[in-house]
């Protein structure tokens, strides 16, 4: 049985996920998990968490290292042979952990981003093993990368 980690930041790129899971989630022959940030608004149990990042917040590095712990935490809890990110920057370390054990990393660049790279999508460009774009404006960003169309 193969295992699959669908991880993602919350809104937009959560939203993401959350329409992949509904493809994924009747496969036969698959353990399906979700990690994402922990928010005001979260309430699913069958969910793990990492520490809602912000940037610009004064408490990004305690969290960042947290973050990073618990990506640890989960990678070898949940055993994934596949990892599947919509980004953004909470996911790096969790994916870093995924090419270091060398797993498998598919990363989709954000649905928002129609002209310009994100930085998540810069950072992880450079270690994915499969890379897809919803825009094909993005392709003259990442050349390598795959446009299969958008997700919603």
């Amino acid at each position: 049985m193969k295992t699959i980690v669908l991880i993602s930041s919350t809104g937009g790129h959560r939203s993401q996920v959350i329409e992949l899971k509904k493809e994924l989630i009747d496969i036969e022959k698959i353990k399906l998990f979700e990690i994402t940030e922990k928010n005001n608004s979260s309430k699913d149990d069958d969910t793990y968490y990492l520490k809602q990042q912000d940037r610009k917040s004064i408490y990004i590095m305690p969290i960042l290292a947290y973050n990073i712990i618990k990506s640890l935490y989960l990678f070898l809890k949940l055993k994934p042979d596949l990892v599947i990110s919509t980004g953004a920057g909470v996911v790096i370390p969790f994916l870093v952990y995924s090419k270091i054990f060398r797993k498998k990393v598919w990363f989709i660049e954000s649905f928002s981003k129609v002209k310009t790279p994100t930085m998540t999508g810069k950072i992880v460009y450079k270690f994915a093993d499969r890379f897809f774009v919803q825009w094909e404006t993005l392709l003259s960003f990442y050349p390598k990368a795959e446009y299969k169309g958008k997700i919603y």
